[in-house]
């Protein structure tokens, strides 16, 4: 029989890093362990990657929820299980990589976790004043990154456009890839003519500008805009991720590509619902961490390397933390790595 428990833990960010939905310095999560009775010694580790202010499972009862999961997972079948957490996209996430570790990652193979397939990873840029952010970039690019995606939107816009133009002055698109993330930080009145001032900087994309909900004004954006749109927060705002939903999304604002966080667009198998559908309709899509320790941010590596990716991936978060979970996941430039012959050093916690 399938048993769980589960334990809290903080992680501190080592320098306070900015969105514009606020300044980051700790991140709370949840550590999870699955294991069958009839073999104990087998144990899968999961995360449950609660973002408070953003995923959309964020509530009052949050771990009164993942303690019940943890008393039922092993009454009924697995499927029927996960069904049951189908709003609470981060608890769901947790258990599906746990039940995968425990069995081997079967559903999902590749030779990441042999050290054979390395993924290709954007560098972020957090948010800061525009000398600060430079600085940022140029270690970015001296560490060997050729796609570098900066957060925007909380600064002055006239700020981040001479960012941008110091950049491509020194740069051209061939030599350096740049995204950048709004975070909702637009007015759909100011979108455009900020689309069109950012576009004169040969951006590869530019994820949600304007906030999640307005599904009839982003669709204006994305029939129009001078730089590819990336639906971010769109999806993260879907509760319950089903394939009505995912297609009526999709059709309506029709973008030119999704990024799916698995912690937050519904799991690993809600997010290969975004993925097909997006692939069904000829939109683009890359999948990127939402600030998971190394233990989510591993399943997220793994699940990744199963899918045929062409472009550089968003999961250069793990070395944000002062006190990370030391794994085998090595990141050397934009190239991130499994070394097999390293282990994991789980922390000591109190389970529930």
């Amino acid at each position: 029989m399938l048993r769980a428990c589960y334990a809290p833990y903080r992680l501190q960010f080592k320098e306070p890093s900015g969105t514009s939905r606020g300044i980051l310095t700790y991140k709370d999560t949840f550590f999870i362990r699955l294991y069958d009775d009839a073999h104990p010694e087998r144990v899968g580790w999961g995360e449950c990657a609660l973002f408070r202010g953003l995923g959309s499972d964020d509530c009052p009862e949050y771990e009164a929820v993942l303690a019940e999961a943890c008393r039922k997972v092993g009454l009924m079948p697995f499927a029927d299980f996960l069904h049951t957490l189908s709003g609470y996209t981060s608890i769901r996430f947790g258990f599906e990589t746990a039940w995968q570790e425990l069995n081997g990652w079967c559903q999902y193979p590749s030779r990441f976790d042999v050290g054979e397939q390395p993924i290709t990873i954007n560098g972020l840029v957090w948010m800061g004043d525009k000398d600060t952010m430079l600085q940022r970039i140029e270690a970015k690019l001296q560490a060997g990154f050729r796609c570098v995606k900066l957060k925007i939107g909380a600064i002055d816009f006239d700020a981040e456009l001479d960012l941008l133009r110091s950049v491509r002055e020194r740069f051209s698109r061939d030599e350096i890839e740049l995204r950048v993330d709004a975070n909702g930080a637009f007015t759909p009145d100011e979108a455009m003519s900020k689309l069109e001032a950012l576009a004169l900087y040969d951006l590869h994309s530019i994820e949600q500008p304007i906030k999640a909900g307005e599904w009839d004004a982003m669709a204006r954006l994305c029939a129009d805009t001078p730089i590819p749109i990336a639906l971010d927060e769109e999806l993260v705002a879907c509760r319950v991720v089903t394939p009505t939903l995912v297609g009526q999304l999709l059709d309506t604002i029709r973008p030119q590509y999704i990024v799916m966080k698995p912690s937050l667009t519904g799991g690993l198998s809600g997010t290969d619902l975004w993925r097909s559908a997006a692939e069904e309709r000829g939109i683009g899509w890359w999948i990127t961490s939402a600030l998971e320790s190394n233990v989510g941010l591993a399943a997220i590596a793994r699940y990744t390397a199963s899918l045929p990716t062409a472009i550089p991936q968003g999961l250069g978060t793990g070395a944000l933390y002062t006190n990370n979970v030391p794994s085998p996941l090595m990141q050397q430039g934009e190239i991130l790595t499994y070394d097999p012959n390293a282990s994991w050093q789980y922390p000591s916690l109190i389970w529930k």
